[in-house]
């Protein structure tokens, strides 16, 4: 069967084929809100600065808003506040003991940690919304000034429209879960990822048009992405799988467990947390020296902690490997799982359960996390690399760098495996000749 076939099976599910289309309605709502503006704000003068300001945290929070951020629209915090509200709820269930009893609840647990994310969301969403309007507030760009009537007036009424915009765009996102094709909010941060694409290509197209670059560089930059995804695709997929054994039990008349699984150990289980971290400690720097513009130390500074300089990509790759190290002893606790395993009777084949299952797994684990984290911090620093050695655009580089590539890659595998259940339940082919798209465990 070919792919143009296993596609048209899509469509042959009255079910599926129905959340295909509520869920390209929803994105289509939500591009149109990208695009409808803030008011008392200059976007003129507000893109020139973004433009300007490539390849830093705040073109990073552009990428994730679609574009909203540069276009100075009602989305433009975008879906930011709540990834942030669920890392840090995330962040305490490993660390608070309400918040881990709230995680083993089941459903209701689920429920009300739900119910703190959308609430953390809109604390965040007003605090941001306010830091954004005293810094909008003073910028001056070459075509004037960002807000022409700064004052208390702008500073509400630009919490009320972004807090209102990001409540709505969660809202989209939620229900693209319960009536689209589900991963609504990942699928949100995708479409404003792939959104920045069609731009960033055209503007390498004009660097090969105005003779800044050769079409063998322009080739080879897109033979290399290619080879790049790949890699990409493999570091989001690559899990080490250790085997168990559960031994059989009789309870009453009926025999539980006897069977064999596996506890899959993702090579990435941090997914692109550690590159927002790393990247938000390394922008601290570059905001120092914006302070004291007219100091010779500082501006040394700013030429280490350029995005060219290898004291840059060393430092930015160490603080990945640590933050990949940090954040998944964070979410993945050895000793609990041990505990789960004896409890229903699992062992791993050769190893004590208890204590020694805890320490194997911990240590295979670590030896698991640590390529994964060496190959995160080569796919973070290569844009950088190519800026440097192959005259790849900044534009290019918001789109080809470390997080977005990761997360078109895992929400678009997610996607597959999303509908690929849908056909494998009522007995057509997948997208796979294997029938199979492994789909990533938890989020990252």
């Amino acid at each position: 069967m070919s792919a143009f076939e296993r596609f048209q099976n899509v469509f042959k599910i009255p079910e599926l084929k129905k959340r295909i289309f509520f869920t390209l309605g929803i994105v289509i709502i939500y591009r149109i809100g990208g695009h409808v503006p803030a008011p008392g704000i200059d976007a003129q003068a507000l893109g020139e600065y973004i433009n300007s300001q490539s390849g830093t945290l705040f073109a990073l929070y552009d990428m994730f808003a679609g574009g909203a951020l540069g276009r100075a629209t009602v989305f433009a915090l975008g879906i930011m506040p709540y990834i942030s509200a669920s890392i840090i709820l995330q962040l305490l269930g490993a660390t608070m003991p309400y918040f881990q009893r709230l995680q083993k609840e089941g459903e209701e647990g689920r429920r009300k940690i739900n119910r703190y994310t959308r609430y953390g969301t809109v604390a965040i969403c007003i605090g941001q919304s306010w830091g954004m309007s005293v810094w909008l507030q003073s910028l001056v760009s070459n075509s004037g000034p960002v807000v022409p009537s700064p004052g208390l007036a702008f500073q509400l009424l630009t919490i009320l429209t972004f807090t209102t915009g990001t409540i709505f765009v969660m809202w989209l996102g939620e229900q693209i879960t319960e009536k689209g094709i589900g991963n609504g909010i990942s699928l949100i941060i995708y479409v404003g990822i792939i959104a920045i694409f069609p731009t960033a290509v055209i503007g390498e197209i004009q660097q090969v048009a105005s003779q800044n670059k050769t079409l063998i560089e322009f080739a080879l930059t897109f033979i290399l992405m290619y080879f790049v995804t790949m890699g990409a695709v493999l570091l989001t997929q690559g899990v080490r799988k250790i085997p168990v054994q559960y031994a059989k039990r009789v309870v009453g008349r009926k025999v539980y467990g006897g069977q064999s699984t596996h506890i899959p150990l993702r090579i990435n289980t941090a997914g692109v947390i550690p590159i927002i971290f790393a990247q938000a400690l390394l922008f601290i720097p570059q905001t120092a020296v914006s302070l004291f513009p007219n100091s010779n130390i500082f501006m040394t500074i700013q030429n280490w902690f350029s995005f060219q300089s290898p004291v840059y990509w060393f430092l930015y790759s160490i603080l990945i490997v640590f933050f990949a190290f940090f954040y998944t002893a964070v979410v993945f606790n050895p000793v609990d799982l041990a505990e789960n395993m004896k409890k229903y009777g699992g062992f791993i084949p050769g190893i004590r359960p208890g204590k020694k299952t805890s320490e194997y797994v911990e240590r295979v684990l670590g030896r698991v996390t640590l390529p994964g984290a060496i190959g995160l911090a080569l796919l973070s620093v290569l844009p950088y690399m190519l800026v440097r050695y192959f005259n790849l655009s900044m534009s290019m580089t918001d789109f080809f760098g470390g997080t977005g590539l990761l997360i078109i890659v895992g929400v678009a595998l997610d996607t597959l495996q999303q509908m690929e259940s849908h056909l494998m339940m009522r007995h057509y082919e997948g997208f796979t000749r294997a029938g199979k798209i492994r789909g990533r465990i938890g989020r990252g």
